[in-house]
């Protein structure tokens, strides 16, 4: 679970993508898993696996407090569309492999791995958190909601991921992506719809796509 640390990048993580716990940037010591954390782990690893698809309206609030929403599609695995509503300039597709990042308004393309985001954790074709790549360092339960916090233990500089579950019923609602610098990136999510068909048209996005879009024929 690689965590991109400039403020920029970190809108890829749109989770929440992530949740956060690293102060300045750095994580914690894990700590043993309790019987009572681990059911809660199994919890969120059964829900995670049993969403194959979703569609969401999303809220993402920025370090410096900006707004921006739009509609999020994710298909597992790896395939992931944010659109952005105006007046964002944004628009971040994910094949399956990659992620671009289109800004219309630096005109700007950047693709990167799916797996080197903190998308990763939550869109692979099998997600299984506190794994080998995604330690989880706390866990809080406040009424009605579970907070799950997790970095990268091989890079726990890097900055946190939690995710935010409601309880009743048990679905994933928000998450929040603290960077090295301890920058907060939230994305709150409403309206979700799971399993249900997805177009693949969605998660493809070429250089013809992104030209296009650039030159505003949309």
């Amino acid at each position: 679970m690689s965590i991109l640390t400039p403020t920029r990048r970190a809108l890829l993580c749109t989770a929440g993508a992530a949740f956060a716990l690293a102060a300045a940037g750095i994580g914690p010591a894990a700590a043993a898993l309790s019987p009572q954390d681990q059911a809660d782990v199994d919890r969120a690893n059964a829900y995670l696996n049993d969403v194959r698809t979703l569609t969401a309206k999303f809220l993402q609030v920025g370090p410096d407090g900006s707004l921006a929403e739009g509609e999020l599609y994710m298909r597992r695995p790896g395939r992931i569309r944010f659109e952005y509503a105006p007046p964002s300039p944004l628009l971040i597709v994910a094949d399956g492999t990659l992620l671009t990042y289109l800004d219309k308004e630096l005109k700007q393309v950047e693709r990167v791995p799916v797996g080197s985001t903190p998308l990763d954790v939550f869109v692979r074709d099998k997600v299984t958190l506190d794994s080998g790549d995604a330690k989880i360092t706390r866990i809080e339960r406040q009424p009605g909601s579970l907070r799950m916090t997790m970095i990268d233990p091989k890079k726990p500089k890097e900055g946190s991921l939690t995710l935010v579950f409601t309880v009743s019923p048990f679905a994933l609602k928000q998450w929040e992506v603290t960077d090295a610098r301890g920058q907060k990136t939230t994305v709150a999510l409403s309206n979700v719809v799971t399993n249900v068909e997805l177009k693949q048209g969605l998660f493809v996005f070429t250089d013809s796509d992104a030209a296009r879009v650039l030159k505003g024929n949309n």
